[in-house]
């Protein structure tokens, strides 16, 4: 164990001498109260920590003690329900143990908590072989979800013992013998975050993650494993996105980074979640979720961990066969950050001072989602998905977070302020906003609601395009200038926007809505687009098919429920709409 001394104190980086002996990213505990840190640079013997704590009043000439280890996180049950700081700390456990709403400096509590028992069931037995991943037994960790526990990492051979009952995360559950002599499993395992965790390959992304949000599902589709961004300026409702997706994803277990963010929002994440109910499982959301809070008063060298910690969390739950969906929560934060680091690391600085290895840390994260198949004998499939929220300063999508971003990550959600000025949310631009997975994802979606999905979503697609095009002529000629078909296409892309792509994330149906709702949604719009040209094709006013009350019906019907709409409205809406565009040809 390797001991040094404090030379030198920057803010969050600290000097010592003596460290000959250290290994980069080792875990070392800095001065007199023992504050967390980690070395992020060596030097012969002298060593640069950055300190996960407040530094003020340590001293030079302070002992700095190593411990041998990388910065870990623990991964086993008691995860779930729970809330981190960057470094794993669980909040609700510091202040039951202090007696105080802050983090005491030095504070030492374990992430999972040893006094627990949790009641373990084993699915192998005496004699079974197993190797790395295997599930051995399983516990009950939630309501939601069954937590599988696994071989850990470099081990296989044959079990010797393997016993049933109620353990701590620390005691032995089972025994295996391996060429190396004989080990004790338990329940907890550790995995260093800045370290990946393996699997036995990538599968396509050939499966949509439904997330009930209509402008994200059914325009710019995210698949299952895939990586997305949502950059927007102050304001345009990257949270409230980033809470639906949360909310209503089609995931086992979501993973909510808080990375330098304002203290009231993760308030609002810590009041709600508890209280939401899980239309996946039947009980609360907060029974599959873990959050990471690490606000912008929390120290910065944390910020920069809290993105590995929450990585490596998603990807142990993934190995269990699991999806996972992992938000950040702002990707731009952590790169400030990395930023202000650097910056005491007297680097040279690349665009805007970020450092020059802004881009592969940015890649390093997002590749780290998949859908995979998992170690282990059996045939195990998991996902994890990755959405984080960029915060470019003024809106300006051509900053370096942004832009590097973009290079990295295949579904790109715009945020407008303009539209969400307008009261339109989501407030994701159309125009400017792509997925590059909508390829590989419309199988899926012809399989699973119609065979015209497809040609119904690139038309769409067309006609918001088109009215784009338009209303530069509009703004100069005004409507009524327009050719009939023209003004058509204006009426159908003004309801495409309000009446498909509007969504109100706090009314108890439009919340979330199904892909097959989404599918008869977009089918009756454009069955109206079509029968709207023939009308005026064959004479029919312009202004006419623009006041048929069937458009308050369209207007209404994102507002019901989805059995009701597909049942009983759809065929009721057709043959209204039928009717009245032709009562309207001469």
């Amino acid at each position: 164990m390797v001991v040094g001394k404090i030379i030198k104190i920057s803010g969050p980086v600290v000097v010592a001498e003596g460290m000959k002996g250290s290994q980069m990213f080792e875990v070392v505990k800095v001065g007199n109260e023992g504050l967390t840190g980690e070395i992020i640079q060596l030097t012969e013997d002298e060593a640069i920590i950055q300190v996960y704590e407040e530094t003020a009043g340590i001293k030079p000439g302070e002992g700095v003690t190593g411990t041998g280890a990388p910065l870990s996180v623990e991964l086993g049950p008691g995860m779930l329900k729970a809330m981190y700081d960057g470094i794993q700390r669980p909040l609700n456990e510091i202040e039951n143990a202090t007696d105080s709403i802050y983090i005491p400096r030095g504070v030492s509590v374990p992430s999972i908590s040893r006094e627990i028992k949790w009641d373990f069931e084993p699915i192998a037995a005496v004699g079974d072989e197993v190797i790395t991943g295997d599930v051995i037994g399983t516990v009950q960790e939630t309501a939601s979800i069954v937590h599988k526990i696994m071989i850990p990492f470099g081990v296989s051979g044959k079990i010797k013992e393997i016993k049933a009952g109620s353990f701590t995360v620390e005691e032995t559950i089972a025994v295996v013998e391996t060429a190396e002599g004989e080990k004790e499993i338990m329940m907890m395992q550790k995995w260093p975050v800045r370290k990946p965790r393996p699997s036995k390959g990538k599968q396509a992304p050939v499966i949509p993650l439904i997330t009930g949000q209509r402008v994200e599902d059914t325009f710019f589709g995210l698949a299952k494993g895939g990586a997305s961004a949502i950059p927007g300026p102050f304001g345009s409702g990257k949270t409230v996105t980033q809470h639906q997706l949360a909310k209503w994803s089609d995931v086992d277990v979501v993973v909510y980074i808080g990375c330098g963010e304002r203290g009231n929002e993760m308030t609002e994440v810590i009041e709600e979640f508890p209280h939401l109910d899980d239309i996946k499982t039947g009980n609360k959301l907060m029974d599959r979720t873990v959050l990471i809070a690490n606000t912008s008063n929390m120290p910065v060298a944390a910020r920069e961990a809290s993105v590995y910690t929450g990585i490596t969390i998603a990807e142990y739950f993934r190995d269990q066969g699991l999806g996972v969906l992992l938000t950040a929560d702002s990707t731009s934060r952590w790169a400030e950050a990395m930023r202000e680091i650097s910056g005491r690391l007297e680097e040279m600085p690349g665009e805007e001072g970020y450092p020059a290895y802004l881009s592969s840390k940015l890649a390093q994260f997002y590749e780290r989602a998949g859908r995979v198949e998992c170690l282990g004998s059996e045939n195990k499939q998991g996902f994890v998905c990755i959405v984080g929220a960029v915060s470019p300063p003024g809106g300006d999508f051509s900053e370096p977070v942004t832009s590097n971003t973009l290079r990295i990550v295949k579904v790109f959600w715009a945020l407008d302020a303009n539209l969400a000025r307008r009261r339109h949310f989501p407030a994701i631009n159309w125009l400017t906003s792509y997925s590059l997975y909508i390829d590989d994802i419309a199988g899926w979606w012809q399989q699973n609601t119609a065979a015209d999905w497809r040609s119904l979503r690139d038309e769409a697609m067309s006609l918001l395009q088109k009215e784009a095009e338009l209303q530069e002529i509009v703004q100069l000629v005004g409507p009524d200038a327009l050719p009939d078909r023209e003004r058509v296409i204006l009426e159908i892309a003004r309801m495409l926007r309000e009446d498909f792509l509007q969504q109100d994330a706090y009314h108890e149906v439009d919340s979330y809505c199904s892909p097959i709702k989404q599918y008869h949604m977009l089918k009756i719009i454009m069955t109206f687009y079509k029968k709207g040209l023939d009308a005026v094709a064959k004479g029919a006013d312009p202004a006419g098919i623009s006041a048929v009350t069937v458009k308050g019906d369209i207007a209404r019907m994102k507002y019901l429920v989805e059995d009701e709409f597909v049942n009983t409205k759809v065929p009721e809406i057709i043959n209204k709409m039928e009717s009245e565009l032709g009562a309207l040809i001469k």
